[in-house]
């Protein structure tokens, strides 16, 4: 019975060592993300098809919560000495990113110290601008990114005798007066998002700062422009609008995001990422174009900036180089053009990089949703400059909320647009310089 035993472990030894490697020595690595919903169950296939993919690695995903929850659940996570491998974190939440120093190891590293080589150029002009250093290094693995679009009402525009969809404020302010005169819908327009639609992507557009220091990429000690004879002329423009009965403000953040797909709003302003509400929820034709610009400011409008998030790779002490290898094959995975164009079509969100856009075109997707690509050219219609790059503001957040806060003033009648710029300029400058204090190393 002994010798029977030994023979059957020795036999046992030599089936283990015999299991492919799939079974037994796969480097495991998590990720941490914030999009839930139909979404979230977007990601987890998308972790799927690279652990089918391959048989050296395995990425284990995991819903944790809202975007913010995320970003400090992991800086926490690494504080205590056991992070995931991946954060996703929101495109606001860069700065706090980049300012976590030696928590985070920047992309182009993990690219070098495994032997991965992408082309940063290989990504859409507004997405790599956001997610890269001055120097145009990838910091961040772009995933999932959206841009502002303006939403057409096409019925309404029919009834309101209108026959060209605008580009410019000028012809947005015509069709909005022949809208209302039609009383073509209850709403002429509003918009979602107030501080990115009407500051960041108009910022960006006409190639004006935000803030200085090219916006914060440049270093801590920004400051913001909301002074800027720019601003003063486009929210005042937005604020004769709402005086005219052209514009309703529809609340901070994403309050306004049933106003346009209800059919309450003839147009609105929001995220391409609202493409799948709309297409769900319209009773009405529609079309989705690039944001409008003021030709008398720019005549060849820059590239838009995005929103949506990013992958952020975190260290820890006992980290070893087989596991930043498998995030880095994930991250190679994930921008193969067959993937990028998967994960463009099924979620909403843009293609990442050129070639993906390229495929999708190729493969008629665009002509079976017309206005699919509009976010596309926006982000990609020219070479971002350090005005429209992106952000690198600490407390975004925050600010926003600032911004928002004063501008509604302006919409009630308690100040004027010169006095809720100096306001929220002076307001969110101070939220800067705590965000300095705080990181300056």
């Amino acid at each position: 019975m002994h010798r029977r035993s030994l023979l059957a472990g020795a036999a046992f030894a030599l089936a283990i060592g015999a299991a492919p490697a799939s079974a037994q020595q796969r480097t495991e690595v998590t990720f941490w993300y914030g999009l839930g919903g139909a979404l979230g169950e977007r990601v987890q296939e998308q972790v799927e098809r690279f652990n089918r993919s391959q048989d050296r690695y395995r990425v284990n995903a995991t819903f944790r919560g809202s975007y913010v929850e995320v970003m400090t659940g992991a800086i926490a996570a690494w504080r205590a000495g056991n992070p995931p491998h991946i954060a996703q974190v929101f495109e606001v939440g860069t700065a706090t990113m980049m300012a976590a120093g030696p928590a985070i190891k920047p992309v182009h590293e993990l690219f070098r110290e495994a032997g991965v080589e992408i082309d940063p150029k290989r990504y859409l002009a507004g997405v790599r601008g956001y997610y890269s250093d001055t120097q145009g290094r990838l910091v961040s693995m772009p995933h999932n990114s959206s841009s502002a679009l303006m939403w057409v009402n096409l019925d309404a525009f029919e009834k309101a005798g209108i026959t060209d969809i605008p580009r410019t404020w000028r012809e947005v302010r015509a069709a909005a007066e022949k809208l209302k005169a039609a009383n073509a819908t209850p709403c002429v327009m509003t918009t979602t998002w107030p501080t990115w639609v009407l500051f960041e992507q108009q910022s960006a557009i006409h190639d004006v700062g935000l803030a200085t220091r090219a916006n914060g990429f440049e270093g801590l000690d920004t400051e913001l422009q909301l002074t800027h004879p720019f601003f003063q002329k486009h929210i005042q423009f937005i604020a004769d609008l709402h005086r005219d009965g052209l514009f309703r403000y529809g609340g901070r953040d994403n309050a306004a995001g049933n106003l346009f797909p209800s059919g309450e709003c003839a147009i609105g302003f929001g995220s391409s990422a609202a493409r799948a509400q709309i297409q769900r929820d319209a009773k009405f034709r529609w079309a989705s174009v690039p944001l409008p610009y003021h030709d008398d400011v720019i005549q060849s409008p820059r590239n838009g900036v995005i929103g949506g998030a990013s992958l952020w790779v975190l260290t820890a002490r006992n980290r070893t180089p087989a596991e930043y290898a498998a995030v880095a094959a994930f991250f190679e995975f994930i921008s193969r053009p067959e993937e990028d164009a998967w994960w463009h079509q099924v979620t909403g969100y843009v293609p990442l990089t050129k070639a993906a856009y390229e495929k999708s075109k190729a493969e008629g997707f665009y002509e079976r949703n017309p206005g699919a690509d509009a976010a596309i050219i926006q982000l990609s219609r020219a070479e971002p400059t350090p005005n429209s790059q992106g952000f690198r503001l600490g407390g975004m957040v925050e600010i926003r909320n600032i911004i928002q806060e004063e501008l509604e003033k302006v919409f009630q009648g308690q100040q004027t647009v010169a006095q809720a710029l100096e306001a929220a300029n002076r307001r969110g400058n101070q939220v800067l310089r705590n965000f300095e204090r705080a990181n300056r190393s």
